[in-house]
């Protein structure tokens, strides 16, 4: 991809008078995003959010691939398609898409997630209509032949090999985590790809692989920023409405089992200079009460300073320095995908101690939530914990954080005002509930621990094993 990278971009918000979300909304309030959808006749859904804090507009295509349903046998290949579509389409040739939008001010992007393969733009509001005639050319009619394929195979090998096999932790966990944890295939390969697999995609594959996934069917394009509801709406009929419809996206299985034994591996990595710890859990299905309450636990247990795990492990213990972590924390948000999800966290540590000590102590801190029923207090923290990611999320430059709750929703729920009920998703969930989720979903026969002994010259390696 043009840019891997690990977390969102911040975005713009969209709420009416959006000067006061400088500040923390009166408890009353709940986000409100303003937005209209409608869908053309050859499937592609549309989202259009209105808002007057800049004369800049955000254009964002996602389309419903991404790595965890590429082929068999070509792991890689949905990033590497993604770096196909940046390479000119057939009115507009390799250089004049990124051309015309550094012409205007603007900036572009493209990413490779679990569940789609998005592109955007920032541009002033007049450069809006040749935005839309640029995406539109990219999915109607994308250059794709053995010049460009040859090209973008070796700028993704060369990716793999610098950013990835070589670079200390290297796959760990983002990758490794995963693969560990589930038993599917859609879920547990390597999507960052397989340098033999890369190598022998063929343009056949990426024609077809177009055919299939980039049609207007299996697409959401959302705008966001200063913009008219019915001139962009008339421009995104003009340009996008003569693509033809296509068959439907065929969906493979990718659900995974109820995980019912704890699973432990470990490897030594030699650029690795200190120990790496990474526990992973599956988490309930995306929108569940459940789910809901999954994700405050992620806040009580591991976001911020004030966090139950952050407190054992980093101040009171000392075993690390700092953990990261979160629902979909390394490719995402736990807004922004559709299928199976770990709630994982990882951190480097005091090579004093092995895996089964910190495995101990993180036990003894999530025996004790699945034990007691959470305080009123805490449980507001969270709450409110919760609240100010996601408008931080929302607010800010560029809007692309905004953009992609409004098109994860229209692509996976079919309805882009869902973004509006986050709040009382989580505004419902109880003690009993997260206590219920806890004991079934944080229990050690659902966990997945993926160890790194350090190699690295002069690394001391963690006292004892798993």
């Amino acid at each position: 991809m043009k840019q891997w990278s690990l977390a969102l971009a911040i975005a713009g918000a969209v709420l009416p008078g959006a000067a006061r979300a400088q500040q923390a909304p009166p408890a009353a309030q709940t986000l409100h995003v303003e937005s209209r959808s409608f869908t053309l006749p050859n499937g592609l859904k549309v989202v259009l959010a209105r808002d007057s804090i800049a004369p800049t507009v955000t254009v964002a295509v996602y389309y419903g691939i991404g790595f965890r349903v590429e082929p068999r046998d070509r792991t890689g290949f949905a990033h590497l398609f993604e770096h196909l579509m940046f390479q000119g389409s057939k009115h507009a040739p390799k250089g004049v898409f990124d051309t015309t939008i550094t012409n205007a001010g603007g900036v572009n992007n493209g990413s490779t997630r679990f569940d789609f393969t998005n592109y955007y733009e920032v541009v002033p509001s007049s450069a809006l209509e040749r935005m839309l005639w640029l995406e539109a050319d990219r999915m109607a009619n994308p250059v794709i032949d053995d010049v460009v394929l040859k090209n973008q195979q070796g700028v993704v090998g060369n990716e793999v090999k610098v950013n990835v096999l070589n670079q200390p932790y290297s796959t760990w966990p983002w990758i490794d985590l995963p693969m560990l944890a589930n038993t599917n295939w859609y879920n547990s390969h390597n999507f960052y790809g397989d340098l033999t697999e890369i190598e022998a995609a063929t343009v056949a594959d990426a024609k077809t692989f177009s055919d299939t996934y980039y049609r207007p069917g299996n697409a959401v394009l959302v705008i966001a920023g200063d913009l008219d509801y019915a001139a962009t709406r008339a421009m995104i009929e003009k340009y996008f409405g003569g693509i033809p419809k296509s068959a439907p996206v065929p969906r493979p299985d990718i659900s995974e089992p109820r995980q019912t034994a704890e699973k432990f591996k470990s490897r030594v990595d030699a650029l690795a200079p200190k120990p790496g710890y990474a526990a992973g859990y599956h988490v309930p299905p995306r929108g569940t009460p459940e789910w809901y309450a999954m994700g405050l636990i992620d806040q009580i247990l591991l976001q911020g300073a004030d966090s139950r795990l952050s407190r054992k492990l980093v101040q009171e213990t000392g075993i690390a320095g700092e953990i990261d972590g979160g629902i979909n924390a390394d490719l995402g948000n736990m807004f922004n995908y559709n299928g199976p999800m770990l709630w994982a966290f990882n951190f480097t540590h005091d090579p004093a101690h092995s895996p089964a000590q910190i495995t101990k102590t993180i036990d003894g801190v999530i025996s004790e939530l699945q034990a007691t029923p959470v305080g009123a207090a805490e449980l507001a923290r969270a709450r409110t914990k919760m609240r100010s990611e996601l408008y931080g999320t929302i607010d800010g430059g560029g809007r692309i954080g905004l953009v992609d709750l409004l098109a994860s929703y229209a692509l996976f729920d079919n309805d882009a005002d869902a973004v509006n009920r986050i709040e009382q998703g989580f505004a419902s969930v109880t003690p009993a509930l997260i206590q219920k989720t806890a004991r079934e979903y944080l229990r050690s026969t659902n966990r997945s621990v993926y160890a790194i002994e350090p190699g690295a010259a002069g690394a001391t390696p963690s006292q004892g094993a798993k």
